[in-house]
């Protein structure tokens, strides 16, 4: 055995050994599928499988911080092999048989990060479901949609809301289709060219609820894309979060006063008594810029020859802490849009002088005075020009005003349609095209919405069964060979 110098165990094993509580569980279940694989395929007896079976069942019955995960012994596959040598004896190198290291890391970190990827789906459709009530809820509620933060058109909150809707849907959707390439064995990939002991691969894989082995053992051992896309598929999902949260910080403000975040969402001040202080909406945000930091950590290590450690030694721990922490955002969101209280009224009175209503204007010129659109365009502009001299919104005076100035005949314009133009809700209800502000639209769209997440619910809990069902069958299988 090696000499570890104080060196190496401080700035190499030691960053190793701090994973050890995210893939102890992991590397159990690994570990005693392994010993099982051994004694299938008859590379040990079925006395020294027992024997070793019962030193890995100790080991799976021990927290992390119980075992002697030391960076002056090595990494985490050392210390747990000096683990069960002092435990069960010389049997315990028999783990090494037809195994490298990296195979049962890189075994127990797809064990943990399908198991990720299934949560954060999970807390994807959570969110889509709370965004989807409320959209529902507020689909009349009216409000200046803007751009730029800039009052653009009339719209409703449940309109605006259900925006963030879609982009959780596709990424969850991603995070699924991914899922099938994480949840995919390395079992029996050997040193580079495949194991003279686990043949049968497909079967190892089966037998820890995977799906299917990677074929090209070179491949499994090296693959980076499958934990790329998920740990890019976590970001972007934030991201879409973040620009929610950036949002509501801002329609929070006094200044806006659309809504308020609930009592579980701020954070009081300690010197100023009248402040509440949108915490939640910036640990979404700061964390948003953390995931980023991390995916592009990630995307910097994998660019490296093959057959190089330096990628998973970085991954093991940062990947899965990244998919925890996308799933505490998610949460955290979640919670912050059940419990957001709307100021319908303010948000309705905020349209008022707002001349949001005036590309709708334009439209009505270029159908009742057949005028193209620039132009019709050019008299409103001047109409809204000629109102902001008083300081207010336009009006329908403003408009035919304009129209005379521009030597057009306003009588071309029916009174009616001209007074529709200044009904926000009228001008809202005339949007029942597909992904439109009106409200049995908006409604329309939750509606599928909760379909397609109630759909990804099934989905995930068929995935979620078969490796629950695979690992608590290893362990049944273990314990039944020990007390034999």
């Amino acid at each position: 055995m090696f000499d570890v110098s104080p060196e190496l165990a401080e700035s190499g094993y030691a960053w190793e050994i701090a994973d050890a509580p995210i893939l102890h569980n992991a590397l159990n279940i690994a570990d005693i599928a392994h010993a099982l694989d051994l004694l299938d395929a008859g590379a040990i007896s079925r006395a020294d499988t027992q024997t070793l079976l019962g030193g890995l069942l100790h080991l799976e019955s021990l927290p992390s911080s119980e075992v002697n995960y030391d960076p002056s012994i090595g990494e985490m596959v050392t210390c747990r092999e000096q683990f069960l040598v002092d435990l069960v004896g010389p049997v315990a190198g028999s783990l090494r048989a037809g195994r490298t290291r990296r195979e049962a890391v890189r075994t127990a970190l797809r064990l943990v990060v399908r198991q990720q990827v299934l949560a954060l789906t999970q807390d994807s459709c959570a969110l889509i479901e709370a965004i989807c009530a409320r959209s529902i809820e507020h689909s009349h509620s009216l409000m200046p949609d803007y751009t730029y933060l800039q009052p653009a058109q009339a719209s409703t909150f449940g309109h605006y809301l259900l925006s963030f809707a879609d982009p959780v849907l596709r990424d969850a959707n991603r995070l699924l289709s991914e899922h099938v390439h994480v949840n995919s064995s390395v079992s029996g990939s050997g040193g580079a060219n495949g194991s003279v002991i686990i043949r049968d691969r497909m079967r190892a894989a089966h037998n820890l609820g995977f799906n299917k082995p990677i074929e090209h053992v070179r491949d499994a051992m090296w693959q980076t894309d499958p934990f790329l896309h998920v740990l890019f598929s976590a970001t972007t999902l934030t991201l879409g979060q973040d620009r929610l949260a950036e949002d509501l910080e801002i329609f929070a403000s006094r200044e806006f006063g659309f809504l308020s975040l609930g009592n579980s969402s701020v954070r009081p001040s300690v010197l100023m008594p009248q402040k509440r202080n949108p915490y939640a909406l910036s640990v979404i945000r700061g964390s948003t810029g953390i995931l980023i930091g991390r995916l592009t950590g990630q995307l910097a290590l994998s660019k490296a020859p093959s057959a190089r450690s330096d990628t998973y030694i970085y991954a093991y721990g940062e990947l899965p802490r990244s998919l925890a922490l996308a799933g505490q955002v998610t949460r955290l969101l979640t919670s912050v849009v059940r419990d957001l209280v709307v100021h319908e009224a303010r948000m309705k009175s905020a349209i008022e002088g707002s001349n949001t209503e005036a590309a709708d204007a334009a439209h009505l010129l270029m159908r009742s005075c057949g005028l193209d659109y620039l132009t019709a365009h050019r008299v409103i502009r001047a109409a809204i020009t000629h109102a902001a001299e008083d300081d207010r919104g336009i009006s329908a005076d403003d408009i035919t005003w304009a129209l005379i100035d521009g030597g057009f005949d306003p009588e071309q314009v029916e009174a009616d349609e001209l007074d529709e133009i200044f009904d926000p809700m009228a001008l809202i209800q005339s949007r029942k095209s597909i992904g439109g502000a009106a409200p049995d639209t908006v409604t329309a769209m939750a509606g599928s919405l909760l379909a397609a997440a109630l759909d990804l619910r099934t989905r995930l809990g068929a995935e979620q069964n078969n490796s629950e069902s695979a690992e608590s069958h290893l362990l049944i299988r273990a314990r039944e060979l020990v007390q034999e």
